[in-house]
Order: structure tokens, then sequence, then C-alpha cells
């Protein structure tokens, strides 16, 4: 079994429990853990694989009730760094239909450093993972990204991309997003996107043609999440929508966290230069399960479940 590793941003999500109001009104808030990359390695970690969060919190409280969650989850915390810059935080308000809109108050993820003499440990017998909402913004971050990534590439790790755009992050600097996001795509063998972003990227508002542009950057899977109706799963060969496992949502936040971190789960079992489309597609089948799990809690890490409660959930599905 590979290691995954996760890079990126840690930080606290302050949910309003206010549903159906907006952020100017609400007033109730709860805290979670949050931040796409650990949300992943937990996921991960809580299926049974192998984890590792990479990232930097802030040295105060919520930086310290940040790393004993990945410790309840047994994510490896070897390559967290404390640092003085208080933690990121997000405010998330939730509408009826359990969708969001977030506001991030931006600290300690963007002081994380990959020392160059540590990369090739980390990434040892390893699927490497780069999914920041924050990442792409600049700081000592992103360039731990082109870091790791460089050196994966270059030693043949299979690496993972989510470009995770927030619309409040960027503002009038798309073309950045876009621009540094497609150095990523260009070294991935995986590119997890959404509908939103797949035609942010690639200008193409047909799944299968967007999804073939990524591909002529070389890219080999691709999933294009598509909300209720489940995924569109693209290959240079083969093409398919997975259905979504029918849910009443109460949180989406995650959701997308949660289906990646399902899917690589499986792929750090299985032998990647001999994947078929039948197990890719296998594998997002279980990816909507788990991110249908989720949606069904507050928090992005609630409603992680092991792999045998997934494995229940599948055969009871079946079943009905």
């Amino acid at each position: 079994m590979k290691k995954v590793v996760c890079i990126g941003e840690m930080l606290i999500d302050f949910v309003s429990t206010d549903i159906g109001t907006n952020l100017v009104e609400a007033e109730q808030f709860l805290k979670k853990p949050g931040g796409a990359p650990a949300n992943v390695a937990a996921c991960v970690a809580k299926l049974g694989g192998i984890s590792y969060f990479a990232g930097a919190v802030g040295n105060d409280p919520f930086g310290t009730s940040l790393i004993n969650e990945l410790i309840d989850f047994n994510v490896n915390i070897e390559y967290v760094h404390k640092v003085t810059t208080p933690t990121t935080l997000a405010f998330i308000s939730l509408a009826q239909n359990g969708e969001r809109d977030f506001v991030f108050n931006r600290g300690a993820d963007a002081e994380f450093t990959l020392p160059h003499n540590q990369t090739s440990l980390l990434l040892e017998n390893s699927i490497l993972h780069l999914g920041s909402a924050t990442a792409l913004l600049g700081s000592h971050l992103f360039e731990s990204y082109l870091t790791a990534a460089k050196y994966a590439h270059d030693n043949k790790h299979f690496i993972c991309f989510d470009p995770n755009y927030r619309e409040d992050l960027w503002n009038d600097n798309l073309d950045v997003f876009i621009q540094r996001s497609m150095q990523l795509i260009e070294m991935a063998n995986f590119v997890k996107v959404s509908e939103e972003e797949l035609a942010l990227l690639t200008e193409e508002q047909d799944l299968a043609k967007g999804c073939d542009y990524l591909h002529t950057k070389g890219v080999n899977y691709i999933t294009v999440t598509i909300g209720s109706r489940g995924c569109f799963l693209s290959t240079p060969t083969e093409k398919s929508i997975i259905p979504a496992y029918e849910i009443t949502p109460v949180d989406t936040t995650g959701a997308g966290d949660s289906f990646i971190g399902a899917v690589l789960y499986q792929l750090s079992q299985a032998n990647l230069s001999e994947l078929t489309y039948a197990e890719l597609a296998g594998y997002v089948q279980l990816g909507n399960k788990v991110s249908g799990v989720v949606c069904e809690y507050l928090g992005p890490m609630t409603g992680l479940t092991d792999f045998a409660s997934i494995q229940k959930l599948d055969k009871a599905l079946k079943a009905a």
C-alpha cells in the first residue's frame, strides 16, 4: 500500500447553524476542523489507508486542536509545522440545500515550507495529492507545491491535483488561477475538478470536450463532480457518468474532498501501471457513496467513516 501525501492548508471552519441565511445575517456558528488537503488525509486514514498531512498551523489553541484532530484520525503529522502566524479560518453559511458561501481569513497555511532535503523522504512510495484552496494564491506554500510536484513528476510518482477554486479568493485574478493550475495539471496523472472549474480552465461547457483538452496536457484520468448527478469520469479513450448516492444534504463542505480521499485510498492499493477503466469506475462509485455520507453531517470531517461501514452501506443499497 502506498501512502497518500496531502500538502496544503488545515484550518478552522466556522459553520453557521442558521441554515438558509448568508454570512451577513448569520449569528450562530459551530467550530469544525477543515481545509481541503487535511480533509482528504483524514478520509484516507479513516478508510484504513496511510496518509500524511504536510502544512502549517498557528501556534495557538486553534492550531493545537487541528493537530489533535489529525492524530485522532491516525494521520501522520511529522510534517505539520507550528508557526507564529495565527491559524487560517474560514466562515461558512449554508443554504437550505446544503450549498455554501465562504469567507477566508488566511493565516498560517501560507507559511508552510517544504525543505528540498526532506522532499524525497516525504514522497517515498507515495501518491501526492495537491488540492489546496489557498496554495495557488502564492507564498511559501505555492513554492512548496512546485517543489513537491516537480520532484514527484521527475521521479514518476502518481500525482493528483484538485484546483479547488474559490471565487472569494480570486476576485479579479482569474488569469493567475488558470496559469498556476495549468502548471500543476501538466505534471498530474489524475485531475479532479468541478463543472465550474472545468469550464474556467478549458473555456468549454461540454464535459467531454473540456476533458479532452486536459488530456492533451498529459492527464490520464479526470473526474468532474457534477453535484447530485454524480461524477463524469474521463480517460483518453472512455467516458461515462457514475451516478451519485441519493441523499438529503445538510452541508456539502468537504464533499469533493471525501470523494477524492476515497478514490485515492483505493488507488493507494492498486497497480497504477495496469489500471483499467472498469476499476477506476468502481473507485469513483465508492467515492460517490463516501461523499454522500459526509454531506449528511455538519462539517467536512464529521461524517467520515471506515471502509467496513461503507461496504455495509453498499450492500444495503444493492439489496434495496
